[in-house]
């Protein structure tokens, strides 16, 4: 892993994507592997921006694309891609296949919406926005109902404007129809901790031993 390896861990809110990529840290560590863990929004200057419009009801839908498609090109090239270089295993917290599906279930619903002024923003142009960084090696989708993810919240925090079951199955559906065409590595979130986070751990094990 001279030139770093790159992996995501992605899907809907309180999937368990951010304990699952502190665990994979962990257990990477302790083999001697250099680890650099990471997330989307991003602590860079585009994703404190963004982390402000994310409570922001009255924000157009259009804003919150291009926020998210400028913290990415931003967390990219001043963070993840110079770890890499230095040959680290660089796990993220979100990444692209967020954005498609957030903001393409966006575009969804204002499309239905008959004076929109959005009818024409759809995953294609997510897609678009998002072309400046390039795609992981390896992506784990974690998938879980979102009434289970819902559950899961702390209920003294305010819900960000995603945080609704309705809006959040459309966002399940968009991330499994990527994953099966893409070949990312979907993942029972319904499954304890840490048997989620062995088939994550085993997942990688073996891809690098074919590679190696």
């Amino acid at each position: 892993m001279d030139n770093g390896f790159f992996i995501v861990i992605d899907g809907i809110d309180s999937s368990g994507s951010t304990t699952q990529t502190a665990k994979l840290g962990g257990k990477l560590i302790e083999k001697g592997i250099k680890v650099h863990l990471t997330m989307e929004p991003s602590q860079h200057p585009a994703g404190k921006l963004l982390r402000e419009y994310l409570r922001n009801d009255s924000a157009p839908i259009a804003t919150d694309a291009l926020l998210f498609a400028a913290d990415r090109v931003e967390h990219y090239h001043k963070e993840i891609l110079p770890k890499l270089q230095e040959g680290f295993v660089v796990i993220s917290d979100r990444y692209v296949e967020s954005s498609i599906a957030y903001q393409s279930a966006q575009a969804q619903q204002h499309q239905e919406k008959e004076n929109s002024p959005f009818k024409t923003m759809d995953m294609e142009w997510v897609k678009t926005i998002n072309k400046f960084v390039p795609q992981p090696d390896l992506t784990f989708i974690i998938d879980i109902d979102p009434r289970v993810s819902l559950a899961r919240k702390n209920p003294t925090i305010a819900l960000e404007k995603f945080e609704t079951v309705t809006f959040l199955d459309s966002v399940r559906k968009i991330y499994l129809e990527r994953a099966r065409s893409l070949n990312h590595i979907i993942v029972n979130g319904a499954k304890p901790v840490d048997e989620i986070a062995n088939i994550i751990m085993n997942t990688f094990s073996n891809m690098i031993s074919l590679e190696e």
